[in-house]
């Protein structure tokens, strides 16, 4: 980039690992509607969760996605409450029906949700326990339980930066995927897994709403103990309105699924998503170890992309977020469990924003890292 100063400051990109960037025609959308939905006279904030309005706007939102993501009819979908820390603890409530569950802990997210679920039962630690995440070991070293009730897995770990090109193979045990910060990001077959879950904050929506997809045969084996709030068997029997659900967010999240659908669905966003991270490490690859990502090149992910500079400079590194910070790019800091910079390359960040990003970059090692 020839004159870096000149990036107007006027226009912000949001970087954020979540909550994350929504479309702007959507936002646009919901400030058309935020005052008075569908003629009804009073705000979608305002609107009743027992009316044929946003029994409406759930339906819409679950046909939308099960075209989409090509969901069979043997699936439920739900909007839950809880977050995705809710459902680490709503899986072994509803599932470990064996007493013992297999938990592939790749990240920081599929850890949390193994420590969780050992309140509930046994948890077996498929993979050798590790404190630095940069691989998924070979399905080789795996020791899976035969007697398990599910594996559980996050498709993609947002602090470090691993991501799972592949359905994991279970031998016919029950398949769970947090996917929570990838999901509408590429083709796969639902019908491999028994349960799939997304809090919304990354991909589809505003915080507040976690989506569900579940196979109707789990449903009606949650243990006595379960909260109603987590049942998935009383959600499914309620179309996830059994007590008031997040009305608003709910909304929010069935307008990016339509907008996903007139905007390539899904197999127009894994391509975006293909060439907007494949932009960034293409910058890291050719600086020369300026910048570094310790993630093995076969599960880099193309949602989170963490790296360093300057062999873990962080003076180095606060200088850059500050530049970035000046031309409009904002929330670019590491997690603080492994520091650094993170770009977030979620759907509705666009190609053009993240060719900003590179060209910065581009400009900033070429300005610090030949001395």
């Amino acid at each position: 980039m020839s004159n870096q100063s000149n990036i107007s400051k006027n226009k912000v990109i949001n970087f954020g690992a979540g909550p994350g960037k929504l479309p702007e025609q959507v936002l646009q959308h919901v400030q058309k509607e935020l005052l008075a939905y569908n003629n009804t006279g009073i705000s979608i904030l305002e609107l009743s969760h027992r009316s044929i309005d946003f029994k409406n706007i759930v339906e819409e939102a679950q046909i939308i996605l099960r075209e989409i993501l090509h969901i069979p009819d043997n699936y439920k979908i739900l909007f839950m409450q809880g977050g995705g820390t809710g459902i680490f603890a709503a899986i072994p409530l509803n599932m470990m029906t064996t007493g013992t569950a297999d938990y592939l802990v790749t990240g920081t997210w599929s850890d949390k949700a193994a420590k969780e679920a050992v309140k509930y039962g046994k948890v077996n630690l498929v993979l050798p326990q590790s404190t630095k995440y940069t691989e998924i070991p070979d399905p080789s070293t795996w020791k899976l339980d035969p007697n398990a009730s599910y594996v559980y897995y996050c498709a993609n770990e947002t602090i470090h930066g691993i991501e799972f090109n592949y359905i994991p193979e279970t031998n016919g045990i029950p398949l769970v995927a947090d996917m929570s910060s990838n999901i509408l990001t590429r083709s796969f077959d639902v019908s491999k897994f028994a349960l799939i879950f997304a809090g919304a904050q990354k991909n589809i929506g505003p915080a507040g709403v976690t989506l569900v997809i579940v196979r109707e045969d789990v449903l009606g084996q949650a243990m006595k103990i379960c909260p109603i709030i987590f049942d998935f068997t009383i959600m499914a029997n309620n179309n996830s309105i059994y007590n008031t659900p997040p009305v608003f967010q709910i909304y929010v999240v069935g307008l990016v699924f339509k907008w996903v659908k007139e905007n390539g669905s899904v197999e127009g966003m894994e391509k975006l998503a293909i060439a907007k991270s494949q932009k960034i490490y293409d910058v890291i690859n050719k600086s020369k170890n300026f910048y570094s990502c310790p993630v093995k090149s076969d599960v880099r992910s193309r949602m989170n992309v963490p790296f360093r500079i300057g062999k873990n400079d962080e003076k180095l590194e606060n200088e850059f977020l500050s530049g970035a910070s000046e031309r409009g790019m904002l929330q670019l800091k590491g997690h603080r469990l492994v520091g650094g910079i993170r770009a977030s390359l979620y759907n509705a960040v666009t190609i053009e924003e993240v060719e900003i990003l590179a060209e910065y970059m581009m400009w900033f090692y070429q300005k610090y890292g030949k001395n």
